[in-house]
């Protein structure tokens, strides 16, 4: 009769509401990791090249270790269920671009970009601590959708007027300043099609003519949209910064895709790339010179004229083996004026080896990942379409850089994330982490509190 009893009052009890733990210890201690191996990279450098220790260490770590701890304090404040692992991922891998640019600026004394980068990281984690600060709840960005695309248009648009730079109209310098506005209008590009397909999803997916066994929608419907990314691609074609233009046309078909859940619009965008690559390589010289520098790698070489950037990037990932020369020990300079930005990543393959390599790239995938999984938690429509199209653009990014450098792909001009030179790149990237933060902490907190089945 007791244990009846018993069973009936705990089956009537009411359950116990969960609360969720914070993690912010966490990310305080991987950050605390990530400034150490910043700066024992940094040291490294010097030991490697002078046999000393570099004087601006303590300097560099201290700085680095400040910025850091700010952006900690900003998420603790405005974000405490966010997960805990994209801060210290940004920190660290922005660290080791510093620490990667500082070793190439020891080759080119007369140009050093090092402290430049510098002060554009530490714009970038201003803006990472102002979008947590002011950004309350990433549901805001959708009642902007057209202000951001009108926007985004108009800074593709903006470098037209200017100088081409290396064959490409992407960049805007006044007075010895320049900026990528491509850059930023990525990230408002991803708001406008996440705004626009979570509130035509439907639409999207079960409305208009059946073709070849997938669901067409109607031109009303997908016009718009179709439109909007037909006009920024066919900007950056006329500006000839066609590997943004990829970035776009990837952002936009997986965006789609997630929204349909049609596994179709994957197929079309692949089928769509390769007619667009083909065209666009008989057409445009700049892009017919790539892909035959992709297809022959040495032709330079047995043509007696040296070899070019992307042989000597082969030959730097192939030094490295598997451990790496050590950090300041290898010869990446020797692949010329993009040693610092497009072929960033050839200096990590041969300094830190394919096992620094495949450290770096794991660290991507995680950041990218962690994007993922908080835009699946997410129950409304826009803040998961907004983490998906962001952590896209990481992990496109990451694909077409490594990918060309490492001759997987036509090599195509972007900038790493976080690892390369480029002040408009390193800002936005930070842009993206505060985002995907935002995003992450509204994703734990629907849970905090709720009752334990």
């Amino acid at each position: 009769m007791t244990n009846a009893g018993t069973t009936v009052a705990a089956a009537q009890a009411p359950a116990r509401a969960v609360r969720l733990p914070r993690r912010r210890g966490v990310e305080l201690a991987l950050i605390v990791l990530a400034v150490l191996l910043s700066v024992y990279g940094y040291c490294a450098v010097g030991l490697a090249r002078t046999g000393t220790v570099p004087p601006g260490a303590v300097g560099y770590g201290a700085g680095l270790g400040v910025l850091a701890l700010f952006a900690h304090i900003a998420v603790r404040v405005r974000a405490p269920y966010a997960d805990p692992l994209p801060l210290p991922i940004g920190v660290l891998l922005n660290g080791l671009g510093l620490v990667l640019i500082y070793r190439l600026d020891l080759e080119t004394p007369g140009d050093r970009a090092a402290p430049t980068q510098l002060v554009w990281s530490t714009l970038g984690v201003g803006l990472f601590i102002a979008v947590v600060l002011v950004l309350r709840d990433h549901r805001i960005l959708q009642r902007y959708s057209y202000v951001c695309v009108v926007a985004a248009l108009a800074l593709l648009l903006l470098p037209i007027l200017f100088p081409a730079v290396n064959g490409a109209r992407i960049w805007i310098r006044v007075a010895g300043f320049s900026i990528q506005p491509g850059e930023f209008a990525k990230v408002l590009l991803a708001v406008f099609f996440a705004a626009y397909l979570a509130d035509n999803r439907n639409a999207l997916a079960y409305t208009g003519r059946r073709v070849w066994r997938m669901q067409f929608p109607t031109g009303r419907v997908l016009g718009p949209i179709v439109t909007i990314w037909l006009l920024s691609v066919g900007v950056l074609v006329l500006e000839r910064d066609l590997g943004t233009s990829l970035l776009f046309f990837g952002l936009f078909v997986v965006l789609l895709y997630v929204a349909t859940g049609r596994t179709g619009w994957i197929a079309v965008g692949l089928v769509l790339a390769v007619l667009g690559a083909v065209a666009v390589g008989r057409v445009e010289p700049h892009v017919n010179g790539r892909i035959e520098d992709w297809l022959h790698p040495f032709a330079t070489i047995e043509a007696g004229l040296g070899p070019n950037q992307l042989s000597q990037s082969l030959f730097a990932f192939a030094a490295g083996g598997f451990l790496g020369t050590g950090l300041g020990l290898g010869h990446s300079i020797l692949i010329g004026f993009a040693v610092k930005s497009d072929f960033i990543l050839a200096t990590a393959g041969e300094e830190l080896g394919l096992a620094g390599l495949a450290a770096i790239i794991l660290l991507y995938a995680l950041l990218v990942e962690r994007g993922y999984r908080a835009g699946l938690a997410l129950r409304e429509p826009f803040g998961r379409l907004l983490a998906v199209g962001l952590a896209s653009i990481l992990a496109l990014q990451v694909f077409v850089i490594a990918g060309g450098v490492t001759g997987l792909i036509p090599l195509t001009g972007m900038a790493m994330p976080f690892l390369a030179q480029g002040g408009s790149s390193v800002v936005t990237n930070w842009a993206i982490v505060a985002l995907l933060i935002r995003v992450s902490d509204s994703a734990r907190s629907q849970y905090d509190g709720q009752e334990a089945p």
